[in-house]
């Protein structure tokens, strides 16, 4: 498939995989670089060791790497040896890239700014953002509220509008060809794409955690702040976190200030629970998607599914006859 997505990053197919924290490593980013996308580690809250290591584990694949915006103020040192590595790109989210956009910039390395309103996404123009991420709430992990459909066509006509060369790529409940598909035909250059890969081989994931997930419906997702909360990260008021329920969650959803008063013990409950696997007490960021999702095959057989099947939507789009 061929896009302007694909053409700017030399890649294949215009996915890029989400940098999910904790669970995309250097073995998924590699895999999906390695079968045509833009594999992207996930270096969340800014451990420099972890990073380190998992580009290493990438084998020098071409791959990205994602940061929190708001974290890697706290510790700006951390972009530069990120760009040490020479990353394929760069993606920032979830706060201001104004600050941050010169270095990558003087680095020749692209800007990836995922935002979630139309506000966000000037602001990732105004600061020469190479590609804005679109995403929209019905996504795994942190973010807003406007929904999918409506943002990226309106962050297209954004593009449009100050007659700018950037891409757009578009997130939230995109999970196999049928939502690359329509993300194109809603004026995408391309996807990000994170729970459909959290669910494959490579993804660092807990067994017990992965086999319950994939049992679940895009119903048993909610947005809470449960997991911040308990976790002791201070993430902005405007961001909550999409998650599948499980009792944890169920039990301290919209409780969140009894947590706080509590967040001692059940800190330690939930690390416990999450290093055992413990799916009751543990949660995942995932995105509704994760209905559409039965089985974890690997990443490069997942991207080769994404293809095939975007590629039979477009073409039967294209045979339709319009009266």
């Amino acid at each position: 498939m061929k896009t302007r997505l694909t053409e700017a990053l030399g890649i294949t197919c215009p996915v890029i995989q989400a940098p999910m924290a904790f669970a995309a490593g250097g073995a998924l980013a590699s895999a999906v670089s390695n079968a045509g996308g833009l594999g992207m580690i996930g270096g969340a809250y800014g451990d420099a060791g972890w990073i380190d290591q998992q580009f290493g584990i990438a084998g020098g694949a071409r791959v990205g790497c994602g940061l929190i915006t708001w974290k890697l103020a706290e510790q700006p040192q951390l972009l530069d040896q990120v760009l040490e590595r020479s990353p394929a790109a760069l993606f920032l989210s979830f706060g201001n890239p104004a600050p941050f956009a010169p270095a990558i910039r003087d680095a020749g390395v692209p800007l990836i700014c995922q935002v979630q309103t139309l506000r966000d996404a000037q602001q990732a123009l105004d600061c020469g953002a190479d590609i804005i991420v679109a995403q929209g709430a019905d996504a795994g992990g942190h973010g807003e509220s406007r929904g999918t459909f409506a943002l990226v066509p309106e962050v297209a006509d954004e593009i449009a509008r100050q007659n700018s060369e950037a891409l757009l790529c578009a997130a939230g409940g995109i999970t196999d060809g049928r939502g690359l598909a329509a993300a194109l035909m809603l004026g995408a250059d391309g996807a990000v794409i994170g729970t459909r890969f959290w669910a494959s081989r490579e993804a660092l994931v807990h067994p017990r955690i992965l086999d319950r997930a994939l049992s679940a419906t895009g119903d048993s997702t909610v947005r809470t702040r449960v997991v911040d909360v308990v976790r002791g990260f201070d993430w902005p008021g405007r961001y909550n976190g999409r998650v599948l329920r499980n009792p944890f969650i169920q039990k301290w959803h919209g409780s969140e200030d009894t947590l706080k008063l509590e967040a001692g013990a059940e800190a330690a409950r939930w690390a416990a629970a999450q290093e055992a696997g413990d799916p009751d007490v543990a949660t995942v960021f995932v995105g509704e998607g994760i209905g559409l999702i039965s089985s974890a095959p690997p990443a490069g057989s997942i991207l080769e599914n994404l293809t095939a099947v975007a590629q039979r939507c477009l073409t039967r789009a294209a045979s339709i006859t319009v009266c």
